[in-house]
């Protein structure tokens, strides 16, 4: 099921676009003329104004790894994509796993200007649940509080070896439960990654994609939804790549699970056949997936059409090149840079194409609406981040252009899209 195009605008004013909480979409012109046709606006228009985005998932790596990227090249990067609001994830050195290392990063944001930078705490241990507690019910850390968007929970080891312990998984459900705080889950069984490892023969870079397998997320996606379910917690599900663990989600929230989710672009627009070409440079967890043996990607666009995805996160994990092209390709780091990136391609198939090395005609649906929507407005409500609306970010339609890793603002100074023509130059207000 798709989407329908809606019919351009013939003028070329400049049109303003947002959505509400309950979805609906307002559309107007600088004149405020004809709002009726304007509200059925496609992505054909000369200039299109938007809310500054948010990027409900990004790893900035300060402290502990300036060399891949800090707050402040991070957020400039965020700036140039149209990204004014992000949440960094908890996987630095040292983890932020306590009050202390919250502050520390608190204080390091407010240098920064670009972006709003929020955080996610972690935990691996007891003491940090207890920390996280104390975040939470301390009223001398109430300002503090209020720049930490929930709880980040792995339930598998990723970079920065953050996996929680299984017998504390549920402890940190039923406290996030009772304190109403939003738990962010990485999907991936420890047990069932650890047994494909150890049977994996291949010993190139496609053997990343077998040591951590669809099953492997579908598995820990039916254990959130059970711990969701049974204690109410609000759960976010993060960058579902797999056909399957979509169907349990879409199927939970049928059921009233408090359960939302994000997909990232490069599980929208990457699959395990990239591999040929980028190498190493195309590694991330979770793995890119086969489109032949489950149709995979085609899956997250469809829960994108029918409203099972809440938002688009880019999971912005940059590395050095160096660090990411070691001699020994299971070693090289997970992750890549993207919180530049999204908006761009998320435009392209809004704009009826296909990005890559050349523009092309794709099936896919994707309006300006869908964008705001799930890259603003629910991200800023499941939340609670309060991030600012109206005009923050213009961008031109008419314009195609080619991602190049030397021109983008990421420290890391490479991009898995190296070469792809995009549609639409983005411009901050």
């Amino acid at each position: 099921m798709s989407i329908p195009c809606r019919p351009p605008l013939t003028s070329g004013r400049c049109v303003t676009v947002w959505c509400c909480a309950w979805r609906s979409l307002r559309c107007s012109s600088r004149k405020r003329e004809n709002a009726t046709l304007a509200a059925m606006t496609p992505l054909k228009e000369e200039c299109l104004r938007l809310p500054g985005l948010i990027d409900c998932h990004v790893h900035f790596r300060e402290p502990g790894g300036e060399q891949k990227e800090t707050m402040a090249t991070g957020a400039r990067s965020a700036r140039a994509g149209g990204v004014l609001t992000v949440c960094d994830m908890p996987n630095t050195s040292p983890p932020t796993v306590t009050v202390t290392a919250l502050e520390d990063k608190v204080r390091r944001a407010a240098q920064v200007k670009d972006c709003d930078i929020r955080f996610f705490f972690g935990a691996t241990k007891r003491e940090h649940l207890d920390e996280l507690k104390r975040l939470w019910t301390d009223q001398k850390l109430h300002s503090l509080k209020a720049r930490c968007a929930g709880l980040k929970v792995y339930m598998d080891h990723s970079t920065g070896n953050q996996g929680m312990e299984e017998s504390l998984i549920p402890e940190a459900f039923k406290l996030c439960a009772e304190l109403s705080i939003p738990l962010v889950a990485h999907c991936e069984d420890p047990e069932i990654n650890r047994r494909a490892t150890e049977e994996l023969k291949q010993k190139d870079i496609t053997a990343h994609s077998l040591m951590r397998p669809p099953e492997s997320e579908e598995r820990a996606v039916a254990r959130v939804i059970e711990l969701a379910s049974q204690y109410g917690t609000h759960t976010h599900a993060t960058h579902i790549s797999s056909r399957d663990a979509m169907t349990l989600i879409r199927t939970a929230k049928a059921n009233g699970v408090p359960i939302t989710c994000d997909v990232t672009p490069h599980h929208l627009f990457l699959t395990i056949d990239d591999y040929a070409k980028l190498g190493t440079l195309a590694k991330m967890n979770p793995p890119l997936r086969s489109i032949r043996s489950a149709a995979h990607q085609s899956a997250l666009w469809a829960a994108i059409t029918d409203g099972t995805v809440d938002c688009i996160a880019s999971d912005h994990a940059p590395h050095t090149l160096a660090e990411k092209q070691t001699a020994d390709i299971l070693k090289a780091p997970s992750g890549v840079p993207g919180v530049e990136t999204m908006l761009p391609l998320l435009l392209t198939v809004a704009a009826g194409k296909w990005p890559g090395p050349k523009l092309q005609a794709t099936n896919y649906k994707l309006q300006v609406e869908d964008i705001v929507r799930l890259c603003f407005t629910n991200p800023n409500r499941i939340f609670s981040l309060r991030a600012p609306s109206g005009d923050r970010v213009e961008v031109k339609m008419s314009e195609e252009w080619v991602i190049h890793g030397n021109a983008l603002h990421s420290k890391c100074g490479w991009t898995p899209y190296e070469g792809w023509k995009v549609v639409g130059k983005i411009t901050p207000l």
